[in-house]
């Protein structure tokens, strides 16, 4: 296969690939046109190389769109998987929206940046104080429910398949899970029923890199959100490498009579001078 990759380190053990630099992309088109895949392009290259160039990528397209902010992945749930998704609203941030939020929602319960990752941008909403510290900042607003957990699941999907899972225990803040916010890692085994849900909606959303974060309340699970990129930390330590398994995907692909589910093929395109 040929194979292109914008991000190095994810790319590692990944024989045969060539590196380009993202900002460097448009300097590189009959080899990005030449290539099987481009991996791991960055966000704002997305629509680029698959629309424009008609590329095949990895991650999917739905994984980047989707996976885009807590907004984008919050919608898709709620359609897919109502049952399995806290309560949660999202509005513009308008006193009628103000109003609404606290008519809704009782304290304690949780508010976050759509656009955060590793725990910075989720918030504990214990008292009016804590409300307004986190709403006047914001242009959008999200909440969610307080789910009462010491601890969520981590489920990791590449290609079409779970191939790894743990249990992030919360942190000294009694709040977090994050590992990045002093959580810690605990292997024991995961719920089957949970394992069983994420692969089910990884597949029908096309969501082929991600992981996705798990609450169990009373044996159900609700899903928080998933992360198309995510640290490495709970796979390594199971001795699992994501570029292995990212490559044995792309090779099963390959395959005569397989088409891909992360691009449209790719397609020539005859340029021709102006004038």
């Amino acid at each position: 296969m040929r194979i292109v990759s914008f991000d190095a380190f994810r790319t590692l053990d990944i024989p045969g690939v060539t590196y380009i630099k993202p900002e460097n992309y448009q300097a590189h088109l009959e080899l990005l046109q030449k290539s099987d895949w481009l991996l791991f392009p960055e966000y704002w290259q997305v629509n680029s190389l698959f629309y424009g160039l008609g590329c095949r990528i990895f991650p999917s397209i739905a994984s980047y769109h989707l996976g885009y902010d807590k907004v984008e992945t919050t919608r898709a749930l709620q359609l897919v998987c109502p049952d399995n998704l806290p309560q949660t609203e999202i509005y513009a941030n308008t006193p009628e929206s103000v109003r609404s939020i606290l008519q809704r929602f009782s304290f304690p319960f949780v508010a976050k940046i759509p656009r955060s990752s590793e725990g910075r941008g989720v918030f504990l909403i214990e008292n009016k104080d804590d409300w307004n510290a986190y709403q006047c900042n914001q242009t959008v607003l999200y909440v969610q429910e307080y789910l009462p957990i010491d601890c969520d699941l981590r489920v990791v999907v590449i290609g079409r398949k779970v191939v790894a899972s743990y249990w992030r225990l919360q942190s000294a803040d009694g709040f977090h899970n994050n590992l990045a916010a002093g959580g810690t890692i605990d292997f024991s085994p995961a719920p089957e029923q949970a394992l069983a849900l994420i692969k089910e909606i990884a597949c029908r959303l096309n969501i082929n890199h991600a992981a996705f974060d798990v609450a169990l309340v009373n044996g159900q699970p609700y899903i928080f959100e998933f992360n198309r990129l995510f640290g490495n930390r709970g796979l390594v330590e199971q001795n699992i490498k994501p570029a292995t398994l990212i490559y044995a995907y792309l090779l099963s692909l390959q395959s005569p009579g397989k088409t891909p589910a992360t691009g449209k093929g790719r397609r020539k395109t005859k340029w021709r001078k102006a004038g």
